[in-house]
Protein backbone atom coordinates (compact mmCIF):
# COMPACT_ATOMS: atom_id res chain seq x y z
CA UNK A 1 0.00 0.00 0.00
CA UNK A 2 1.28 3.39 -0.90
CA UNK A 3 1.43 6.43 1.28
CA UNK A 4 -1.45 8.07 -0.60
CA UNK A 5 -3.72 5.05 -0.06
CA UNK A 6 -3.00 4.98 3.66
CA UNK A 7 -3.69 8.70 3.87
CA UNK A 8 -7.02 8.22 2.09
CA UNK A 9 -8.07 5.36 4.39
CA UNK A 10 -7.08 7.34 7.48
CA UNK A 11 -8.97 10.42 6.31
CA UNK A 12 -12.10 8.42 5.43
CA UNK A 13 -12.22 6.65 8.79
CA UNK A 14 -11.57 9.96 10.55
CA UNK A 15 -14.33 11.59 8.52
CA UNK A 16 -16.81 8.87 9.48
CA UNK A 17 -15.96 9.26 13.16
CA UNK A 18 -16.02 13.06 13.00
CA UNK A 19 -19.38 13.04 11.23
CA UNK A 20 -20.88 10.67 13.79
CA UNK A 21 -19.65 12.78 16.70
CA UNK A 22 -21.01 15.98 15.13
CA UNK A 23 -24.30 14.20 14.45
CA UNK A 24 -24.59 13.17 18.10
CA UNK A 25 -23.83 16.71 19.25
CA UNK A 26 -26.43 18.21 16.90
CA UNK A 27 -29.06 15.49 17.46
CA UNK A 28 -31.17 17.49 19.96
CA UNK A 29 -31.75 20.14 17.28
CA UNK A 30 -31.51 18.03 14.12
CA UNK A 31 -32.70 14.50 15.01
CA UNK A 32 -32.71 13.29 11.40
CA UNK A 33 -28.90 13.34 11.37
CA UNK A 34 -28.67 10.32 13.68
CA UNK A 35 -31.18 8.01 12.02
CA UNK A 36 -28.89 5.22 10.93
CA UNK A 37 -28.93 2.20 8.68
CA UNK A 38 -26.98 -0.84 9.78
CA UNK A 39 -25.05 -3.02 7.34
CA UNK A 40 -23.86 -6.37 8.71
CA UNK A 41 -21.74 -9.13 7.20
CA UNK A 42 -20.98 -12.28 9.19
CA UNK A 43 -18.90 -14.86 7.33
CA UNK A 44 -18.34 -18.12 9.19
CA UNK A 45 -17.05 -21.62 8.46
CA UNK A 46 -16.51 -24.89 10.26
CA UNK A 47 -13.90 -26.96 8.44
CA UNK A 48 -13.40 -29.61 11.17
CA UNK A 49 -9.82 -28.51 11.85
CA UNK A 50 -10.49 -24.80 11.55
CA UNK A 51 -13.51 -22.83 12.67
CA UNK A 52 -13.97 -19.08 12.36
CA UNK A 53 -16.67 -16.49 12.80
CA UNK A 54 -16.23 -12.88 11.80
CA UNK A 55 -18.70 -10.08 12.36
CA UNK A 56 -18.48 -6.79 10.49
CA UNK A 57 -20.99 -4.06 11.20
CA UNK A 58 -21.25 -0.56 9.76
CA UNK A 59 -23.81 1.97 10.93
CA UNK A 60 -24.22 4.81 8.47
CA UNK A 61 -26.20 7.97 9.10
CA UNK A 62 -26.51 11.27 7.31
CA UNK A 63 -23.93 12.99 9.51
CA UNK A 64 -21.31 10.26 9.01
CA UNK A 65 -21.86 10.33 5.25
CA UNK A 66 -21.32 14.09 5.37
CA UNK A 67 -18.08 13.53 7.29
CA UNK A 68 -17.05 10.95 4.72
CA UNK A 69 -17.69 13.43 1.88
CA UNK A 70 -15.74 16.12 3.73
CA UNK A 71 -12.80 13.74 4.25
CA UNK A 72 -12.78 12.83 0.56
CA UNK A 73 -12.85 16.53 -0.36
CA UNK A 74 -9.91 17.19 2.01
CA UNK A 75 -7.98 14.32 0.41
CA UNK A 76 -8.56 15.78 -3.04
CA UNK A 77 -7.34 19.21 -1.82
CA UNK A 78 -4.19 17.70 -0.27
CA UNK A 79 -3.38 15.73 -3.41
Amino acid sequence: MGKETLTLVFLLVSGLLFGSIIGEILSPWLPFLTKSKEITWSPAADLEILKYELNFQVKLNLASIGGLALAFWIHRRIK
